[in-house]
């Protein structure tokens, strides 16, 4: 009896793979570099940093917040959005306050913001070094 060919019948001889969990492994690695990369952009130390230190509900219509800014270039001004929430989180009071440059890296500020009902809290919405023109300084 001869021998027949084995890719006749749907058998086919066994390759030689060992090169799949390599490329599989470096695949992982790359895609994980890249999640860590971005997360570091959206996540990691920004050139101004916020951080609310606390509020007080002084009556139904007025709120203060205590902050601080932490900025990598002090010389900068900024502006830091500051609003009031009612125990809905809605939005009930917004306030800009500009952070004029200062020889600190990192200010901490107090502003009363106007509401228009009772506030359940304060927060700072976020801060940018594209000060407006009406409220920069001379």
């Amino acid at each position: 009896m001869t021998e027949r060919p084995a890719d006749r019948y749907g058998i086919k001889p066994s390759r030689n793979r060992r090169w799949l969990p390599y490329a599989l492994g470096a695949v992982v690695v790359v895609a994980g570099t890249g999640v860590a990369y971005l997360g570091y952009q959206q996540y990691g130390p920004q050139d101004i940093e916020p951080d609310r230190i606390g509020y007080e509900v002084i009556d139904d219509s007025t709120i203060s917040v205590d902050f601080k800014v932490t900025r990598k270039d002090p010389s900068k001004p900024v502006v830091c959005y500051i609003r009031a929430m009612d125990g809905d989180t809605l939005e009930v009071g917004r306030r800009e306050v500009l952070i004029p440059a200062s020889d600190s890296g990192t200010v901490r500020l107090n502003t009363t913001l106007r509401t228009t009902s009772r506030a359940g809290a304060g927060n700072i919405y976020g801060c940018s070094d594209k000060v407006p023109a009406y409220l920069r300084v001379g």
